[in-house]
């Protein structure tokens, strides 16, 4: 039976968002844009994303990009997961484990296939590209770039931990290619999610690096959710925040929920961790 997927595609220079930022909700997924303040340069918007996510909320995939020079190379990574998408999707019904090595295999297959390096050779600039899927109670991500996972629940914030990849410099995907090496640099992985509910959040630098705001402190992003307002309501809160900052940069936010009902590791000698007992 075909399940009801909602989806988004967007590349920045079809609405670039300059001086408006703009809230989109899908079903239960909220994006996120703006193109930086114009007083400020901001003249064009180079970030793209891509979202399919089952209407039912049995999993979800995101992508994110932040593109330089030109949006060319968002506008091809994205046009090339479309032309990958009924592959993905036959991997995204198959359980865990199976469905996260398959996606991963699909995707960096296709990266570093002749055909799509040759496209990458003629587009203009490259792009940092983070790519994330959520099934059953783990999320699984690619990382080639600078560009941010977080992943906010009360019991990891208890140690400070905020976010899933860390933003490495340098690697890109396009005109110069991190896939064009001997051996490609990027970073990948999964992670059991905490009982309860977590916020999954991808971020582009434009906030991250938004001047005078803070976000290069997860922490400081994390309590944008931390409370009982809506993620739409975080989501807001951090663009408008990048908006009154003035950045001349862009912003691009991807986020939702996941309720989780199953139990999540615990160390054997008992459900607090050793860290957080008190003597």
């Amino acid at each position: 039976m075909k399940q009801l997927m909602n989806e988004i595609s967007w590349v920045g220079s079809s609405h670039p968002y300059i001086d408006q930022p703009a809230i989109s909700s899908l079903h239960h997924i909220t994006v996120g844009r703006y193109g930086g303040n114009s007083l400020a340069g901001a003249n064009k918007n180079e970030d793209g994303c891509l979202v399919w996510a089952c209407e039912k909320g049995d999993w979800e995939f995101a992508a994110i990009l932040d593109a330089h020079y030109s949006a060319e190379s968002a506008e091809l990574v994205v046009k090339e997961l479309e032309a990958e998408k009924e592959q993905l999707l036959e991997a995204f019904r198959l359980q865990a484990p199976d469905c996260f090595t398959e996606v991963e295999s699909r995707i960096v297959s296709l990266f570093k296939s002749a055909d799509f390096r040759a496209k990458c050779q003629k587009v203009k600039g490259e792009t940092a590209c983070l790519i994330a899927f959520r099934k059953e109670n783990y999320v699984w991500w690619l990382s080639i770039g600078d560009c941010v996972l977080y992943l906010f629940h009360p019991e990891l914030a208890q140690f400070k931990q905020y976010q899933l990849n860390l933003r490495n410099f340098y690697e890109w995907i396009g005109k110069v290619n991190t896939f064009e090496l001997p051996v490609p640099g990027y970073s990948s992985g999964v992670r059991e999610l905490r009982k309860g509910k977590t916020v999954l959040l991808l971020a582009t630098d434009g906030m991250i690096e938004c001047p005078d705001a803070g976000f290069e402190e997860a922490e400081k992003v994390y309590r944008q959710f931390a409370d009982d307002s809506s993620v739409e309501e975080g989501v807001k809160r951090l663009l408008h925040s990048v908006q009154t900052h003035h950045s001349r940069d862009s912003a691009t936010l991807i986020a939702w929920t996941v309720h989780n009902t199953e139990e999540g590791s615990e160390p054997s000698d008992g459900r607090v961790p050793p860290e957080l007992r008190k003597e």
